[in-house]
C-alpha cells in the first residue's frame, strides 16, 4: 500500500490541529450549544488552553507510541469524546457530571444503568465515531512520526512517558488549583454540572482528579474491615415509634449567653427552654463539623455516623465524596418496615442531595421543584411552611415514619432586608456596645433564631396531641456567620470563632438539641429505663455522629447493625471527638485518640469505598 510520509514538523502540526479538533468535538458533545461554551471561552481565552492541552498531551503521548499521529488522534478522540458522552447521559439522568472516581464503580455503573430511561444522544455517537474511522484511514495513508529516534523503541517509551508525566505534573499543580478553578465566571459556582458545561469538560474533569480525595486510614485492611461487617447482632423486636428529625439551618442557643438580657416575655427561645423541663425530653449540644458553614457535612455525620473531618486532610464537603450506597438511619429504619423521607425547601442539586438521599437509602425526597404553595419570609421558604409539611407527612403516614428535614430560614446572610426592606426587628436585648453593623447581624439572626423556635413549638404540641407514638429530634446543623473575622461574636465578648493554638474554641462547633417523645411514644419505649440507658454524658455534649446512633438506641435498634452497635460504645468511651480533640465521658481531653477511634476511621473507610449496600 502507498502512503505519504509527513515530516516531523508537518507531523507536529498536525497533532496540534488534531488535538483542537478533539477539544471542539468534545465539547460538542456537552448539553450546552456549543456556540454558547466557545463565546463564553473568547471571554476568558485561557480556558481555551486549559480544555485543549490535557487532549494535546495524551495525543502526543499516543503519537510517540503508535510513530503515528492520525492513529493515536483516533484512540484520544475515542476516548475523550466518549467521556463527555457518558458526562451528558448521567448529567440528564442524576443531574451530576462524570468524575474521575466514577472508573471505580464500572461495576454499578453497568448494574445501573438498566434502572434508567436513558435518550441515547445518537447523533453525536455517530459523529465521533465517524470521526474516529476516518482519522484510523488517515493514519493508513498518512505516516507521521513527531519526533524519530535512533532506538525506536526506546525513543518511543521515554517521548509517551514523558507527555504523560508532564500532564500529570500538570493535574496536581495547575488543574488541582482551586484559586484558578475559582476564578473564572460561571453563572452558579454551587451547580456543579453548570460548572462543568460552562468551563468546558476536559478542564473540569481534569479539576476533580485532585478534589474531594478519602484518605486511606494507616492499618487498614479490607477483609479486617469487611469481618466488622458480619459481626453477630441480636435479634431483637423494637416498638414502631416514629422518628421526626428536623435539622434548622444556624439554630443555636446563642441568646442565652450572659451578655444577652432577653426575659421571658421576649425569649427568643422559649419553647427550646420549655421542652427541656419536659420529663419526655433529653437535651445537650451537638459538636458538628464546622463553624458557620457545612449545612450537609452535618447531615452526612448525623445520617451515616462517619465524620467529615475525618476523610482527609483536604475534603470539605463530605456529600461529594458520597458516589455508592451507604449504610444509614433510612436503610435501618427502612428495612424495620417504616416510610422514609427527606424534605429540603432548597434545590435538588446543591449539595448533590437529590443523589446521596438515593444512595443514603430514603424512599422518599422532596425539594423546592416538588412543594406547592411554599410560603416565604423574604427571599426564604419559612420554618412555618416546613412545619405543615412535615406534620402534614406525618399524619399521611399509614404506619410508622422515620423523617429528616433540613430548614433553610435562617440562612445567611443576616443583610437588613433580609425580609423586605421594610421589615421591622424587634429590639436587641444585650448588654454589649455593638457597632451598627454587629447589632443589624444579630437583630435578623435573632429572628430567624425566634421563628426556628416557633416551629420546634409547632411541632412539639402537634406531635402531643397526637395519638400514634412518636419521637422528636431537634438541633442547629452549625452557628451562624455573624460577620468577617466574627465581628458579631468579638464585639459581645465571646470565644466562639476566635482562634487559639491554630484552632477554634469546641463551642464554635455546639449547637442544642433537644430529643423529646410524645406519650404514646414514652410508654412505649418505657422512657426512663431507655433515656438513662443511653448514658449521655453529664450535660448532653456528643458529636454529630452519634446523635442518629443514639435516637436508634432509645427506639431500640441500637445494635441493628454491627456498625450502629460499635458507634453506641464508642460514644459511651469518647463522646466527643472533633477534629484533633478527643473528650472522654467525664469531659477530660484525651492525650491521643484511642485504638477504637482508630478503628473507626478504618471502617469508615471501606464503607465509603468497598462495602457493598443493595
Amino acid at each position: 500500500m502507498r502512503y505519504v510520509r509527513l515530516k516531523p514538523p508537518m507531523a507536529l502540526l498536525a497533532a496540534v490541529l488534531l488535538a483542537g479538533l478533539s477539544t471542539l468535538l468534545a465539547l460538542w458533545c456537552q448539553p450546552n450549544a456549543l456556540r454558547t461554551v466557545l463565546s463564553g471561552f473568547l471571554r476568558q481565552p485561557l480556558l481555551i488552553v486549559l480544555n485543549a492541552l490535557p487532549v494535546g498531551l495524551l495525543l502526543l503521548a499516543g503519537a510517540f507510541l503508535f510513530r503515528n499521529v492520525f492513529w493515536s488522534a483516533a484512540l484520544v478522540n475515542l476516548m475523550v469524546c466518549g467521556l463527555s458522552i457518558a458526562n451528558r447521559v448521567k448529567m440528564e439522568v442524576r443531574d451530576e457530571p462524570v468524575f474521575p472516581r466514577d472508573f471505580a464503580l464500572l461495576k454499578e455503573v453497568g448494574s445501573a444503568v438498566g434502572n434508567y430511561h436513558i435518550s441515547w444522544p445518537v447523533k453525536q455517537i455517530a459523529v465521533v465515531l465517524a470521526v474516529t474511522v476516518l482519522l484510523i484511514l488517515l493514519g493508513l495513508f498518512l505516516r507521521c512520526e513527531v519526533l524519530p529516534f535512533r532506538r525506536q523503541w526506546l525513543g518511543q517509551l521515554l517521548g509517551a512517558g514523558f507527555s504523560l508525566a508532564v500532564l500529570a505534573v500538570l493535574i496536581v499543580t495547575v488543574y488541582a488549583s482551586k484559586g484558578l478553578y475559582d476564578s473564572f465566571q460561571v453563572s452558579n459556582a454551587y451547580y456543579i454540572p453548570s460548572v462543568f458545561n460552562e468551563l468546558g469538560f476536559p478542564y473540569a474533569f481534569c479539576h476533580q482528579f485532585t478534589t474531594y480525595p478519602i484518605d486511606r486510614p494507616a492499618g487498614f485492611s479490607r477483609s479486617e474491615a469487611a469481618a466488622w461487617e458480619e459481626a453477630a447482632v441480636p435479634e431483637k423486636e423494637a416498638p414502631e415509634v416514629s422518628v421526626i428529625m428536623v435539622m434548622n439551618e444556624a439554630f443555636s442557643d446563642l441568646t442565652d449567653s450572659d451578655v444577652f438580657a432577653y426575659g421571658p416575655d421576649n425569649d427568643p427561645l422559649s419553647n427550646l427552654h420549655a421542652i427541656r423541663q419536659d420529663p419526655h425530653a433529653l437535651s445537650g449540644h451537638v459538636v458538628v463539623p464546622g463553624f458557620a458553614g457545612g449545612t450537609a457535612n452535618t447531615e452526612f455525620d448525623v445520617l451515616t455516623g462517619m465524620q467529615t473531618n475525618a476523610l482527609s486532610a483536604s475534603t470539605s464537603s463530605a456529600f461529594r465524596v458520597v458516589n455508592r450506597n451507604l449504610d444509614s438511619l433510612f436503610r435501618v429504619y427502612g428495612e424495620d418496615g417504616y416510610a422514609t423521607s427527606f424534605f429540603h425547601p432548597g434545590d435538588n442539586w446543591f449539595y448533590n442531595r437529590e443523589n446521596v438521599y438515593r444512595w443514603f437509602g430514603a424512599e422518599e425526597t422532596r425539594f423546592a421543584n416538588t412543594m406547592e404553595g411554599m410560603e416565604y419570609k423574604g427571599r426564604w421558604v419559612t420554618d412555618d411552611y416546613m412545619a405543615g409539611q412535615i406534620e402534614k407527612a406525618f399524619a399521611e403516614s399509614d404506619g410508622p415514619l422515620f423523617h429528616y428535614t433540613t430548614t433553610i430560614q435562617n440562612h445567611m446572610s443576616y443583610t437588613a432586608d433580609k425580609y423586605g426592606p421594610d421589615y421591622e426587628f424587634p429590639p436587641l436585648e444585650t448588654s454589649a456596645a455593638l457597632s451598627e453593623t454587629a447589632e443589624t447581624l444579630l437583630r435578623v439572626y435573632v429572628e430567624g433564631a425566634r421563628d426556628a423556635d416557633a416551629m420546634l413549638g409547632r411541632l412539639w404540641r402537634f406531635l402531643q396531641s397526637q395519638e400514634k407514638p412518636a419521637v422528636l429530634v431537634y438541633w442547629g446543623d452549625h452557628l451562624p456567620y455573624l460577620g468577617d473575622n466574627q465581628l458579631a461574636y468579638r464585639e459581645l465578648g465571646l470565644e466562639i470563632g476566635q482562634e487559639a493554638d491554630g484552632q477554634m474554641s469546641l463551642e464554635s462547633y455546639e449547637t442544642p438539641y433537644v430529643i423529646w417523645a410524645n406519650d404514646a411514644a414514652a410508654e412505649a419505649l418505657h422512657w426512663d429505663q431507655a433515656a438513662a440507658s443511653l448514658d449521655l454524658p453529664e450535660g448532653g455534649k456528643l458529636s454529630a455522629s452519634f446523635l442518629g446512633a443514639a435516637v436508634l438506641e432509645l427506639t431500640g435498634r441500637g445494635e441493628s447493625t454491627p456498625w450502629f452497635a460499635f458507634l453506641n460504645q464508642l460514644r459511651r468511651e469518647t463522646p466527643v471527638v472533633q477534629k484533633t480533640y478527643c473528650g472522654d465521658s467525664a469531659g477530660r481531653a484525651l492525650e491521643e485518640p484511642s485504638e477504637e477511634i482508630a478503628k473507626w476511621r478504618r471502617w469508615s473507610y471501606y464503607k465509603l469505598c468497598y462495602k457493598d449496600v443493595a
